[in-house]
């Protein structure tokens, strides 16, 4: 998605992914995370599923920005997959838990959580909790500043963390 001010979701979301690692990196304790990118590459969806299961993940996390054709949407959505698997209960905790934790940290809009058929969703349904995170609208003037500003990638970047520090048991 392009937004209008000329930010390009690729860029916004591999930023607030980096920044992740990079949070998660100065932990005492950090995860094990794994990005499907770590530059302005393209990686189909079928190999991140396929990395998904390779890596034997606990948890499958996609970032996006929305768009839309009406300046005035707004507001943060997160998805989980339509089908059901011994993974589901968990990803609808987490998802609610992303939710909440975004909407308490940053102050945007909620717009809920979901469930949809997108194929990343579909394919790692059987390996782990998967969650589809649209973090704000490209298309709307202030959240397409907001969500580009470094500081407050650094901001959703925490909240994130946090939420998957949450989910997974250390």
């Amino acid at each position: 998605a392009m937004g209008i001010n000329g930010i390009q979701e690729k860029y916004v979301v591999l930023s607030i992914a980096k920044e992740i690692l990079r949070l998660n990196n100065d932990l005492d304790q950090p995860l094990d995370i794994y990005l499907t990118r770590y530059s302005d590459t393209l990686i189909s969806l079928s190999d991140r599923t396929k990395l998904t299961k390779a890596l034997n993940a606990d948890l499958f996390l996609s970032l996006h920005c929305n768009h839309s054709n009406n300046p005035a949407a707004r507001g943060i959505e997160v998805y989980v997959a339509k089908a059901v698997s011994k993974y589901s209960d968990d990803a609808i905790w987490f998802a609610f838990q992303l939710q909440d934790d975004l909407n308490k940290s940053l102050g945007l809009e909620s717009r809920g959580v979901k469930f949809a058929n997108f194929q990343v969703l579909r394919g790692t349904i059987d390996y782990c909790p998967a969650v589809l995170i649209e973090l704000g609208f490209l298309s709307n003037h202030d959240e397409g500043n907001f969500i580009s500003e470094n500081n407050n990638i650094e901001r959703i970047a925490l909240s994130i963390l946090s939420s998957i520090q949450k989910s997974i048991k250390l």
